[in-house]
């Protein structure tokens, strides 16, 4: 069975749920804030030695508490260069874009033009099982449809083709080769991350609301909210809007898509050693990904439309309220594990829990989240996708940074 990307990062976090199901730690006062007193400086000594140990070439912290605003930024928005990241540099999000697709069928849904217990098969045809597949699961990641960014032509072509413009027909055409895999006897199916169900939801955002999905999100998400440094670029198009970073990735794509294959001894050796450099690829079109991840943005712009999401911005009292009620756990067997809902992820340790979603593709690796209870909003983002040792660079300076700023740690390893 391949390695997922995805399963790199949720193993991380649930390494951190599943410590505090068993963790003994003493509770908070209901007087005593969770949050400590935030020292800039020392947190930037974290980022930066932990950016430095993962040899990530540039980084961006965006971190809102209510203490105020911390901006930090580490190294380079290219190798060689000496151009500073900072929360106006474009990057591409990745599958942060599903919060985005997600509120599109939620409004979509408000206004009535669909069910969330609407068939698959009443939009797309030839999609496997799509008469028993229903909106809502696609949301939830519940479909056992075949993920088509594992498939071997897609690194292929992105290794080698960078700028091809891959069509929805081409997309559908492997998604549909592949049966599901089994369901329960309810005809039920266990959490499985998939980009595939975005992209079909993708296409049902175009055909229900009548306009292209680059044009639904400009019009219905991005313009309100006022993120005029975010976009889902045309199809035809591989740039990133300037000023951007270009996005490193050692080895073949095939790692950031489908976990494979590991990285050597030799490799890691090499690497460390500066014979091996990460390749640069910031001009791969993003046509691939589309609904499931094909946006670029900026921190600032990210951490207004996470809040925007989380507080009830986008939509109605009504949706808001099903939006959060879809959390489920990933894992039934693990009360304290993972949970996902509709484009939408939570994690919780001791009494606190961060509303979020992440970003992994081929140069890039993003997190965007926020705590509703302490009023904490943190964007991170690396232009490294995975570290040597194939952890996913952003989501581990995010644990450090919340490491820092709240006095029960979601390090295991911390002190208490």
């Amino acid at each position: 069975m391949q390695k997922r990307t995805k399963s790199r990062m949720r193993a991380c976090l649930l390494v951190v749920s599943a410590f505090f199901s068993m963790s003994n730690c003493s509770a908070e006062s209901p007087k005593s804030s969770p949050l400590k007193q935030i020292d800039r400086a020392a947190l930037e000594k974290v980022i930066s030695a932990t950016a430095k140990e993962m040899m990530i070439p540039g980084a961006v912290v965006l971190l809102h508490t209510p203490q105020g605003a911390f901006k930090i930024n580490y190294g380079s928005t290219k190798l060689g260069a000496a151009t500073a990241p900072n929360a106006l540099t474009h990057f591409r999000i990745a599958s942060n874009t599903k919060t985005m697709t997600a509120a599109l069928i939620m409004l979509l849904a408000q206004e009535k033009k669909l069910k969330l217990d609407d068939l698959i098969s009443k939009y797309v045809s030839g999609v496997p099982d799509g008469d028993k597949i229903t909106i809502a699961n696609l949301l939830e990641m519940r479909t056992g449809l075949y993920n088509y960014t594992s498939a071997p032509e897609v690194a292929e072509s992105i290794d080698h083709h960078p700028t091809k413009v891959w069509t929805d027909k081409e997309l559908l055409a492997i998604v549909c080769k592949h049966p599901t895999t089994a369901p329960d006897k309810t005809f039920h199916w266990k959490y499985n991350y998939n980009n595939t169900n975005y992209f079909l939801l993708g296409l049902v955002v175009e055909k229900v609301g009548g306009m292209p999905l680059r044009q639904a999100m400009q019009e219905r998400l991005f313009k309100p909210l006022h993120l005029s440094d975010t976009q889902l670029p045309e199809a035809s198009s591989n740039k990133i809007p300037e000023i951007y970073s270009h996005g490193y990735l050692y080895g073949s794509s095939s790692v950031a898509l489908a976990g494979i294959p590991p990285y050597s001894a030799k490799f890691k050796a090499d690497a460390k050693a500066g014979k091996i450099l990460p390749k640069d690829y910031s001009d791969v079109n993003h046509s691939f990904a589309a609904a499931a991840g094909g946006a670029t943005s900026t921190a600032a712009d990210c951490a207004t439309w996470i809040s925007a999401l989380c507080t009830g911005s986008v939509l109605n009292p009504e949706y808001q309220r099903l939006w959060l009620n879809s959390l489920r756990l990933e894992d039934p067997s693990n009360a304290a594990g993972m949970e996902y809902g509709y484009g939408i992820s939570r994690l919780h340790w001791a009494k606190n829990a961060f509303l979020f979603h992440g970003g992994e593709t081929v140069g890039y690796n993003s997190f965007i989240g926020f705590d509703p209870a302490n009023k904490v909003t943190l964007i991170v983002w690396t232009n490294l996708t995975v570290s040597l040792d194939e952890l996913p660079t952003a989501n581990t300076l995010m644990l450090k940074v919340l490491d820092h700023i709240y006095v029960e740690s979601p390090i295991p390893s911390a002190k208490h």
